[in-house]
């Protein structure tokens, strides 16, 4: 039986095994429009299983009364507001499964730091609150902020996402109104394209659903939030993909007399495919090849590692190779040389370089984009220079449409056209994450500007 088949059929399976390791721990986020109770259900997810110590849970009381969003609400300026400003990590542990949440702002001038929460999560809980909807209306319109998370979600490849309806306990017909609110949910969903695992309701002022399931509460007979979440699968690695290693730090030990292989680590995390020693490897931009003499871990153990994790790399000879250069798999021969060299066509790289992508963009700076402009870009650890060469459109959230436009206005996802000073390795964001990624930075105020998505 199919996690999906599961969630949906209200069937809840056992858990798989390895569930509590380290490394199978699910990353999710909470986001949605501002106030709609983000900080209130995580805390309630703290309290309900039991990963709040009693000082902690003393030192968040008000008026006799728990205040839950003060447990992830650190920031003095979000308490004194009420609202959530930067995001906060939080760690809690089930018998099944390891969690580690991040609070995500609602606001819309937050907006990049809810970016950077989803680029790292395996699964989104959006949070819609019913009080704020006319859920009387079986044609109501969502809140911005919720489809714009939702659609950001989605982008950013976060495999799971669930919609979770809150504050239902504070309406008068809850039963009609997480109807007519999973309705228009769908229908969204449906349009944008988004597959949604489960559609939950929840109280998270109360608990109702949250850790503990509600049956028949608002008409629904499935698992809770904290179920449905213990059977979400991690985001797969792009292991099935020809290596590709962005070089993070350099290690020299040139006191070594060991002259059989190169003196130098080339650390970094593995972004697709996999390292092994005797793989031959080329370096981008260089050219060089080489070939893996030894593959360490993050514990220095010699290892081979597979994508999404860390490795360090040491090749059979000395290779110039700095911070910001790619290990890639060499290029492949061709498949048949003719009989003689000026025919023989020349290997193919496996991660060629591009100096222009077409991509799409979520716009995070408070001066709009617009064609002309020049920004830093920084791909892997390696940053070069981008000019915006065209706006070629940007995304209605409202209707989903694409509209023709010559800039893109704080927040706003379009498709753009950028022309980079020298070639990277970029790859389409659906083959591979690390490579289909990049970030604009102002070259003057050095705020990060835009996240990009390689087409």
């Amino acid at each position: 039986m199919s996690t999906m088949n599961s969630i949906a059929g209200g069937a809840i399976p056992a858990a798989a095994p390895g569930h509590t390791d380290h490394e199978s721990a699910l990353r999710f986020i909470t986001c949605g429009s501002v106030d709609d109770g983000k900080s209130t259900l995580i805390g309630r997810l703290l309290v309900d299983s039991r990963a709040v110590l009693q000082d902690h849970l003393a030192g968040v009381q008000r008026g006799g009364e728990t205040d839950l969003a003060l447990l992830t609400d650190g920031l003095s300026a979000e308490r004194e507001q009420g609202i959530t400003i930067d995001v906060a990590y939080r760690y809690f542990a089930t018998e099944a499964r390891k969690f580690i949440i991040g609070d995500a702002p609602g606001h819309e001038q937050y907006t990049r730091n809810m970016v950077t929460a989803a680029s790292s999560a395996d699964a989104a809980v959006v949070l819609v609150d019913a009080t704020k909807l006319d859920w009387k209306n079986p044609q109501l319109a969502l809140l911005p902020q919720t489809r714009r998370h939702s659609l950001l979600a989605h982008l950013l490849r976060v495999h799971s996402l669930v919609f979770a309806v809150n504050k239902l306990d504070a309406v008068e017909d809850p039963a009609l109104a997480f109807r007519h609110i999973r309705a228009a949910l769908d229908a969204f969903a449906r349009a944008a394209g988004i597959a949604v695992r489960a559609t939950v309701p929840v109280s998270a002022l109360k608990g109702w659903n949250v850790v503990d399931a509600q049956p028949g509460w608002c008409g629904y007979e499935g698992p809770s939030l904290l179920q449905i979440l213990e059977l979400l699968p991690n985001t797969p690695a792009d292991t099935d993909l020809a290596l590709a290693f962005p070089v993070q730090w350099v290690e020299k030990f040139s006191s070594s007399s060991d002259t059989s292989q190169g003196r130098r680590v080339f650390w970094g995390r593995v972004a697709a495919g996999g390292v092994a020693p005797g793989q031959a490897v080329q370096i981008f931009p260089s050219g060089q090849r080489a070939t893996v003499a030894q593959v360490l871990d993050h514990a220095r153990r010699p290892v081979d590692v597979p994508a999404g994790q860390s490795a360090g790399i040491i090749l059979d000879r000395e290779v110039d190779v700095s911070r910001g250069d790619w290990i890639v798999a060499a290029p492949t021969a061709p498949a048949a040389a003719a009989d003689d060299d000026f025919d023989t066509p020349a290997p193919a790289p496996a991660w060629p370089g591009r100096r222009e992508l077409l991509g799409t963009v979520a716009w995070m700076d408070d001066e709009p984009l617009v064609a002309g402009r020049v920004y830093w870009a920084l791909h892997g650890h390696r940053w070069v220079k981008a000019k915006v060469k065209n706006v070629v459109h940007k995304l209605n959230i409202h209707t989903l449409a694409e509209e023709a436009a010559t800039q893109l206005e704080p927040n706003a996802i379009g498709h753009v056209e950028l022309l980079l000073q020298e070639p990277l390795p970029a790859a389409p964001f659906t083959q591979a994450r690390v490579l289909g990624s990049l970030i604009l930075v102002d070259t003057a105020s050095h705020k990060t500007a835009g996240a990009v998505l390689v087409n």
